[in-house]
């Protein structure tokens, strides 16, 4: 079984129900590429998604209704997990295992009781304070590398915490991203991103981040989007990600990695357009959809992975740190 700790299926369906007056999108565009690729689960975030990110608290509006909806016309085949027990209780009715998260918060400023909101009434359990942007709490590669958390981000950080949400530090620049390490006292995962020794992208982590986020409990989660795995287009391939696995293993060990996919084929060329030159094909050959999610877990057993290290990237790690820091 798989856990994918990043995707933005919630997009999709919400850009389908609008745009084209679609329902029950999971079911007839997602469903059969998790269940051909194994995937059993994953953190389905809110993203507010290029050119919508004109107007974040509209954006967020028609995402939180679009996840409401969803949920209704699929609520035979997706579980909404909110606390460690609702995995069990989706593996045993045959359900994807759904973890709502949010990629970023510039739709709150620096409301932070909307964080609460958030957690109580849309069931997150994950979050980001910032994508790309530059907003109220902190900052995304590559804005503004020496602008570090506001006084409402160190607030906002304790918030998540504090409520059991799990603190995610994928796309912050590196002074936020220390900023956030300073404060943190749970586990602190980085859902979607690679080692920068092996692929020097500031979107990665340097190793002494990885140690950082491994000394809290937390995890990283492998990303397939092309331009992380490595530089050379000929060399973005699921092989490729397999040596930023090595990598980390070798720096901190096999219980501090997941997968986080970023599968992002299913998106509009415009939202693309936006984080990657590869509009085409986003993620690496090899892991380029949910049905290829398996081929990265093969490849480790080639090279000497053990079954319960594959398995412990696969989903254990993600539901320990679940385990860790919800309440």
């Amino acid at each position: 079984m798989i856990f994918d700790g990043h995707g933005d299926i919630w997009t999709d369906v919400t850009c389908r129900r609008i745009d084209a007056g679609e329902s029950d999108v999971f079911r007839r565009r997602h469903l059969q590429k998790f269940r051909d690729g194994g995937v059993g689960g994953g953190i389905f975030v809110i993203w507010i998604d290029p050119p919508y990110d004109a107007d974040p608290v509209a954006r967020s509006k028609q995402i939180v209704t679009g996840i409401k909806q969803e949920i209704e016309d699929a609520s035979d085949i997706l579980n909404i997990v909110t606390k460690v027990s609702d995995f069990d209780l989706g593996e045993k009715q045959g359900k994807i295992n759904v973890v709502n998260g949010v990629e970023g918060l510039s739709q709150i400023g620096e409301d932070l009781d909307l964080i609460n909101y958030f957690y109580d009434e849309v069931g997150v359990r994950h979050a980001m304070l910032t994508w790309n942007e530059l907003n109220a709490l902190a900052t995304g590669w590559p804005v503004d590398v020496t602008r570090g958390l506001t006084d409402a981000g160190r607030g906002a950080v304790r918030r998540i915490q504090d409520l059991g949400m799990v603190m995610d530090v994928s796309h912050l620049n590196d002074k936020c991203f220390w900023d956030v390490m300073s404060i943190a006292d749970k586990p602190v995962i980085a859902s979607h991103s690679n080692s920068r020794k092996v692929c020097p992208a500031m979107r990665n982590l340097t190793d002494d981040m990885i140690k950082e986020i491994a000394g809290s409990g937390g995890l990283v989660g492998m990303n397939s989007l092309r331009e992380f795995i490595d530089l050379d287009p000929k060399k973005q391939n699921v092989e490729r990600l397999a040596d930023h696995v090595e990598h980390i293993a070798e720096l901190v060990g096999t219980e501090y990695i997941g997968l986080g996919y970023d599968f992002d084929d299913y998106l509009g060329q415009e939202a693309l357009a936006a984080f990657s030159e590869n509009t085409d094909s986003p993620s690496a050959d090899g892991v380029s959809n949910e049905t290829e999610a398996g081929n990265l877990l093969k490849v480790l057993k080639n090279r000497g992975f053990t079954d319960k290290e594959v398995e412990a990237i696969a989903y254990k790690n993600f539901y320990r740190v679940f385990s860790d820091c919800w309440k």
